[in-house]
């Protein structure tokens, strides 16, 4: 006998701001249903999700739910003005006697329920959301973007809840990793319009493409039969006037037809230019460590970072990822140990708390007021790569219409200040990106034009992430900080460094003390006096030198072959020069490559 459904919605139609979101929705949700709901930033997700959950009441339609049946939704701002703790606003909805299930489910999310409200962060604030949900256990669970500011341990928790549980749910989530897990159908919402297809996200990307390849064949076909019609009319009508007013009429119908088509969204036009070319080496952190009072962040650490890698650190939060990376880029200072940075480096930086947007500023201002894009004189105009453009021009760049260029950043979604802030980073060269938390927020498409854009640029990525997929894609290292202090390093990504540790990491016994004095200056100059003949030694002091003088001719070279009109006019000097700065290329990489070597040698 079948099941009632758990919801079911009803020819929904939604209107914000005059534009329509939704026309004619009709939904159902099963018992056991495990749904992805996908699309675009911006095309009504939250929106229909917080439909679903009878928050938002629709123009028109019906939303149904059986008797008896249990509807939970994650709230992505929950309101927690009249609770004195996180634990008390998640216990909230249960029966008395059973706190204890928000205790269980804290320990599985990594948050105190005692922490006072107004001492959270918005990530404690979400995971309280999350737990008051779990604790309540309803027969439906809508959860909106339930992965964002939970660490890598802590979504594994999560998805092993979501499997083992009979309860139905709908989860919109930028973690490809953690839709493929759990989903076994999904919803798309395209220009105002939601398809089902009953296989889990894995299967998306390939329902997508067929779903667009088929209507642009049937947009072509219908292009070439209005414009033969159209042919008709203008050629044939007058001789045959009153006979073929019904053909007249079919084709008003045909193009009112085609006016009525929503073009697809385009994607973000995302571009990375790299700058001058770095040095060889970028980072180098030898026997580096820090501590905040009686918090260990990290023990002595050595790292080498070289142009070209991509390197990803993982770890639970406040573990101390940000705080590494701050520190090889010198925000922070470590306590022990030295960081030397190579040459030429153009820092470009993404960082999870969007510090560096003030949300007071409109979306014109905050470009036009960047001290890396103003264009003197010209407050309608960015720049842009080394190039003036347009603010509004720009925008739309990123995805960001006419409308939006005067409304204050404040107002926007997580995805689109994530989107707004990479238009800010992408305008200015750069050859070491740090990417701290980019994906939270961010939909499908976006991530995978990222991706594709970090694969194509030829500087140096620092990344930290809890996306799975995407540091599986973008990392070639992996850094992982697993607590006390505890960093290592692992070739690959989260797949590769999950390979190597094995299913159970065994606890790594690190031989160095925290508290290492560090050698004074006559003793290492000794040490390395006794690793280094006295030629090596020699060699190592002059080598800055001849590495600063071979990027200063290879900058005049550069500049000098500039010249579109050079080759024309001088062809000898064209090609002296062109040879010259070969070699000079190839005397860098080799002067590099040998203080490296005598570097690593010297620190033996």
């Amino acid at each position: 006998m079948a099941r009632a459904p758990l919801l079911q919605l009803s020819g929904i139609s939604l209107t914000f701001g005059g534009n329509p979101v939704f026309d004619g929705l009709d939904l159902v949700v099963q018992p056991g249903d495990r749904v992805a709901l996908v699309g675009r930033n911006g095309s009504g997700k939250s929106t229909l999700m917080k439909v679903m959950a009878g928050l938002v009441e629709p123009d028109q339609g019906a939303r149904t739910v059986p008797p008896g049946v249990t509807v939970g939704y994650m709230e992505q701002e929950p309101d927690l003005s009249a609770f004195a703790t996180l634990g008390d606003f998640a216990a909230s909805g249960l029966p008395e006697g059973e706190g204890y299930r928000v205790a269980v489910v804290a320990e599985g999310l990594r948050f105190d329920p005692e922490t006072p409200v107004g001492a959270a962060s918005g990530g404690e604030r979400r995971r309280a959301a999350l737990a008051k949900l779990l604790a309540e256990a309803p027969e439906l669970m809508l959860l909106d973007e339930p992965t964002n500011h939970l660490d890598i341990q802590a979504i594994r928790w999560l998805e092993d809840q979501l499997r083992e549980t009979r309860a139905a749910y709908v989860i919109i989530s930028h973690d490809r990793a953690f839709l493929r897990a759990l989903t076994r159908a999904t919803l798309w919402i395209d220009r105002g319009t939601v398809r089902r297809n009953e296989r889990g996200f894995e299967a998306f990307e390939d329902w997508r493409e067929t779903v667009w390849s088929e209507e642009d064949i049937a947009r072509h076909k219908l292009d070439r039969k209005i414009k033969a019609e159209a042919k008709w009319a203008v050629e044939g009508i007058s001789a045959r006037r009153k006979r073929n007013q019904g053909r007249v009429r079919a084709l008003q119908a045909m193009r009112a037809e085609r006016a009525a088509l929503i073009r697809r969204q385009g994607t973000a036009d995302m571009a990375l230019e790299t700058g001058q070319t770095s040095g060889r080496l970028v980072i180098e952190a030898k026997g580096i460590s820090k501590r905040y009072d009686d918090k260990l962040i990290l023990r002595p650490f050595d790292l080498t970072v070289l142009r070209g890698d991509r390197v990803a650190f993982v770890g639970p939060n406040g573990v101390g990822k940000t705080t590494l990376l701050k520190m090889l880029t010198g925000e922070v200072a470590p306590d022990t140990g030295r960081i030397r940075h190579g040459t030429n480096l153009q820092i470009a930086v993404f960082d999870q708390a969007r510090a560096t947007l003030d949300f007071s500023m409109s979306l014109w201002d905050g470009l036009v007021n960047d001290p890396d894009m103003a264009v003197s004189g010209r407050s309608d105009q960015v720049m842009v790569r080394g190039t003036p453009k347009h603010v509004v021009a720009y925008l739309k760049d990123f995805l960001f219409d006419e409308a939006q260029a005067r409304a204050p950043i404040g107002s926007l979604s997580g995805g689109e200040r994530a989107r707004l802030l990479l238009a800010r980073i992408m305008a200015k060269p750069s050859n070491v990106l740090v990417l701290d938390e980019p994906t939270n927020d961010l939909d499908v498409e976006t991530l995978d034009l990222l991706q594709d854009v970090l694969g194509e640029y030829d500087g140096t990525v620092l990344l930290v992430s809890h996306d799975r997929d995407f540091i599986d894609r973008v990392a070639t290292t992996t850094v992982a900080m697993e607590g006390d202090g505890r960093a290592t390093v692992y070739a690959g990504g989260w797949t590769d460094y999950q390979a190597q540790r094995g299913d159970e990491a065994p606890e790594r016994v690190v031989s160095k003390p925290l508290a290492r004095p560090a050698p004074a200056p006559e003793e290492k100059v000794k040490k390395a006096a006794q690793r280094l003949t006295f030629t090596e030694k020699h060699r190592l002091d002059a080598l800055p030198g001849v590495i600063e003088k071979l990027e200063a001719e290879i900058a005049r070279l550069t500049a000098f072959l500039s010249d579109p009109d050079l080759f024309a006019k001088a062809p000898d000097k064209f090609r002296k020069a062109s040879e010259g700065l070969a070699e000079r290329q190839a005397a860098l990489a080799a002067a590099e490559e040998e203080w490296l070597m005598l570097e690593d040698k010297a620190g033996a």
